[in-house]
């Protein structure tokens, strides 16, 4: 009755007359196919919700564009910007990450994370097999005033085949990431409105 008929437990229950307790723990595990129906509406449900968000990035986009000269006369903002282009994650776009091993860099960047993101914040860092973990927390710790068990530790993969190397980052490269889809739109605005000021001052061979 209820792969088949596909009926629900209080027709069953009724069918039966048996509490719909007994066959909710009867039937609880079956799967029921869905009719095409239910399919039409779930597709038209994730249509909708799908283009909710896309409106929601595009507007926050539009927002970042709008702002940007505005914000651009506050210190180190188009700093940040500009980092970000260079050294930011761009590949997810419900993502805020920048990775450095110099923490002016960082500080910037997680100020400006912090002043524009409500969301919560996470931190890694990558280090050699042989350098101390306790004394890269301690560290980052104290340059971007976090706690030290904030901070997750990545040994780099190819930390035992690096022998002959002559340099590394001393204290390892650090990640600042949070998770903030509208965040991440209107970021990408203020790296458009960058991108295309840099276009515009420079002329090849000037």
């Amino acid at each position: 009755m209820r792969i088949e008929k596909k009926l629900t437990i209080d027709q069953i229950a009724e069918r039966l007359a048996l509490p719909r307790s007994t066959i909710y723990y009867w039937v609880v595990d079956l799967p029921i196919p869905p009719t095409p129906a239910r399919k039409l509406a779930q597709r038209r449900a994730a249509a909708a919700t799908s283009r909710k968000h896309r409106l929601l990035r595009e507007e926050a986009y539009a927002q970042g564009c709008a702002e940007f000269s505005e914000l651009a006369q506050q210190p180190t903002f188009r700093d940040f910007v500009a980092l970000y282009l260079a050294e930011g994650s761009k590949r997810n776009r419900n993502v805020v990450a920048i990775c450095n091993s110099d923490a002016a860099v960082l500080r910037v960047a997680l100020n400006w994370m912090e002043h524009f993101s409500g969301g919560s914040f996470d931190y890694g860092v990558q280090y050699h097999a042989d350098q101390d973990v306790d004394e890269l927390r301690a560290y980052w710790s104290r340059e971007l005033d976090i706690e030290p068990d904030m901070i997750r530790l990545q040994r780099k993969s190819n930390s035992g085949q690096l022998r002959k190397r002559t340099w590394r980052s001393q204290y390892g490269v650090l990640t600042v990431r949070c998770n903030d889809t509208l965040f991440r739109a209107r970021l990408q605005g203020w790296m458009d409105c960058i991108r295309e000021a840099w276009l515009d001052s420079t002329v090849p061979g000037a």
